[in-house]
């Protein structure tokens, strides 16, 4: 603190200063203000919830800091369909009692009927990502895993980005894709999208700007961003290095009405 003319000055932006902002079309959520949450059968861990149906959304994303040997205490099957992205650490990842060595980069789509379960190996930080499956006349997809390192960046549209995809994009059985957006410094969309899918984003390194709705929020590492249908939406990488965010959508699905 510092005194001035006899009385004593807080330094700047202690009360209530934060980026956060939820509206109806979108939220953006920096990771201070998310306070922690319980969940049954999960021991050893801080749950941040990140969006839920609460918020609009028709998916549930949560941010699971794990100490050593926290995680599931029994097999899990909750009767939807799961993402799990390892932010950083090790973990193991059982899928119907196979168990896989998930290291910082690993991800695991674990489908809607199969049981599943995780434990840190050390202390991590696991994105948590869960959906009903909208079933339609295919069989629903297989287990998937794999590591963001092992993927392909493709660049199909516009010099400057990239596309890493996680899961396939080209298979009408999927409901939901997962990717991981890369730019450039400089680089941004062609155009402000505008469209009926719904987005879960987390940046996963570097900093920019994104338009919401009419609004530019400056964005960077572990910040979350919900984006409901027809959300007005451009980005623009301002750091000096590259920025990159995992993202969900929903796809490949007739309109409800």
């Amino acid at each position: 603190m510092v005194e001035r003319t006899g009385q004593m000055v807080l330094p700047p932006n202690i009360f209530a200063h934060n980026r956060a902002t939820v509206t109806a079309q979108y939220s953006v959520m920096p990771p201070a203000g998310v306070l922690p949450s319980r969940i049954p059968g999960i021991e050893g861990a801080v749950i941040r919830i990140l969006t839920a149906p609460p918020m609009g959304a028709g998916f549930a994303q949560i941010m699971l800091e794990l100490e050593t040997g926290g995680g599931t205490t029994t097999p899990r099957d909750e009767g939807v369909q799961h993402f799990i992205y390892l932010v950083e650490g090790a973990v193991e990842l059982s899928i119907n009692g196979e168990i896989h060595a998930l290291t910082t980069g690993g991800y695991a789509y674990v489908p809607v009927g199969h049981s599943y379960g995780f434990n840190a190996t050390v202390a991590s930080r696991l994105i948590w990502i869960k959906k009903p499956y909208e079933a339609i006349d295919l069989a629903a997809p297989q287990p998937i895993v794999g590591n963001r390192d092992r993927i392909e960046r493709q660049r199909p549209h516009t010099e400057g980005r990239y596309w890493q995809y996680l899961l396939p994009a080209d298979d009408l059985a999927f409901d939901l894709n997962i990717n991981i957006l890369g730019f450039t410094p400089g680089a941004y969309f062609p155009y402000v999208e505008t469209h009926i899918m719904e987005h879960g984003l987390y940046m996963l390194e570097g900093q920019g700007l994104y338009l919401l709705a009419n609004d530019w929020h400056e964005v960077q590492p572990d910040d979350f961003i919900w984006m409901g249908p027809y959300c007005p939406q451009h980005f623009y990488c301002t750091g000096w290095g590259e920025a990159a965010y995992l993202l969900y959508k929903n796809v490949n699905r007739d309109i409800k009405f």
